[in-house]
């Protein structure tokens, strides 16, 4: 690939909102929003890779790095190959990936971070709790099970956290997640605009 994607990330702890987040700043034009759990339950669980998801996922674990990227990358240059996500105006925004450092090292050669927006909670239980209710609401499978909800949240601490330490702090910009939606949008808004004048600045047509 002769350019990277520009990219902002959206990190957080399971519950935190990325997936509602990402979807609103999606549906903006000049926005693309790739969901790395929406790639995975989109898989075909019969197919090779599909159980290779499933031996994992039914656990509360983490997928191989290397596995998760090559999946990734195949379904972001699927988007790019039909249009729905144009590279040289969209910001691209991730959630869900990079989720481990391998896997961040791996994407350096892949994808231009510009802002890693993260979303900071600190009461672990109104999380899972939040958790419980999208299961109920959207038939999450991998929701329902507090003891594995409760794996994924010590696999994030122990494992994806620390890909904050990545990034240069000068990119990383904190915003509550104990909020209402609509306050989360404002702030994560608040941070992605410049970063979106700047890298694609006003055109005409």
């Amino acid at each position: 690939m002769a350019d990277k994607y520009k990219t902002i990330l959206l990190f957080g702890a399971p519950g935190s909102g990325k997936g509602t987040q990402g979807k609103v700043l999606g549906s903006v034009p000049g926005y693309y929003h790739c969901s790395c759990g929406d790639v995975f339950r989109n898989m075909d669980v019969n197919s090779e890779l599909g159980k290779v998801f499933l031996q994992y996922s039914t656990k509360g674990l983490l997928v191989p790095d290397d596995f998760t990227v090559k999946l990734w990358q195949d379904a972001i240059n699927k988007h790019a190959a039909s249009g729905k996500y144009k590279p040289n105006r969209d910001l691209l925004i991730l959630d869900g990936i990079p989720r481990t450092l391998a896997q961040a090292q791996i994407m350096d050669d892949l994808i231009d971070v510009l802002v890693v927006v993260h979303l900071v909670c600190h009461d672990q239980e109104k999380m899972i709790d939040r958790l419980r209710r999208r299961a109920l609401k959207e038939n999450r499978k991998d929701d329902a099970d507090e003891n594995v909800i409760r794996k994924r949240w010590s696999v994030y601490e122990a494992e994806t956290q620390p890909v904050l330490g990545h990034y240069p702090q000068s990119l990383i910009a904190e915003v509550d997640a104990v909020q209402t939606p609509g306050q989360v949008l404002r702030d994560a808004l608040n941070v992605v605009l410049p970063i979106h004048e700047k890298a694609f600045p006003p055109y005409a047509g």
